[in-house]
């Protein structure tokens, strides 16, 4: 969904919903926001840096939240990659950051995810990162790639 916005600095907004636990269409997001910087001709190098980005903080709220919305803003200077989650929040953020940690329920994985490495990729492939946590009302991301 394309919105356009007051700020004339904005080009354009994608916004996406993601549904708590459902490993089905996890990734989806991400993968929209993949084909849609290599449709506007974002770097190369860039376009991956978001798209990993944007797929683990996707899983994150599938695995660990109730559920948020994703947002991708595009601006001539950067990109910037929101997440909000509805969920039980980040308990020790410092430690969410290491890398290995994880809390994870065992269906995830047996699924393959949760092996502690997406708060550290997020930090790794973004410029600036903004992470914010309340427990018990959810988390809040924000991820700058400048161009």
């Amino acid at each position: 969904m394309t919105e356009s916005a007051n700020n004339e600095d904005l080009v354009m907004v994608q916004t996406y919903e993601i549904e708590a636990g459902n490993f089905t269409l996890a990734g989806e997001a991400a993968s929209n926001i993949k084909k849609l910087l290599r449709q506007l001709g974002i770097d190369a190098k860039i376009v991956r840096k978001v798209s990993i980005a944007a797929y683990e903080a996707e899983l994150n709220m599938v695995i660990h939240s109730l559920g948020g919305i994703m947002r991708l803003e595009i601006t001539p200077k950067e990109i910037v990659l929101k997440a909000r989650d509805d969920g039980p929040g980040i308990e020790d953020i410092e430690l969410a950051m290491q890398e290995g940690y994880s809390t994870a329920t065992e269906l995830a994985r047996e699924l393959g995810f949760g092996a502690g490495m997406g708060l550290p990729n997020i930090k790794r492939c973004s410029d600036k990162l903004h992470l914010q946590s309340k427990l018990g009302q959810g988390t809040y991301l924000e991820a700058r790639f400048f161009l």
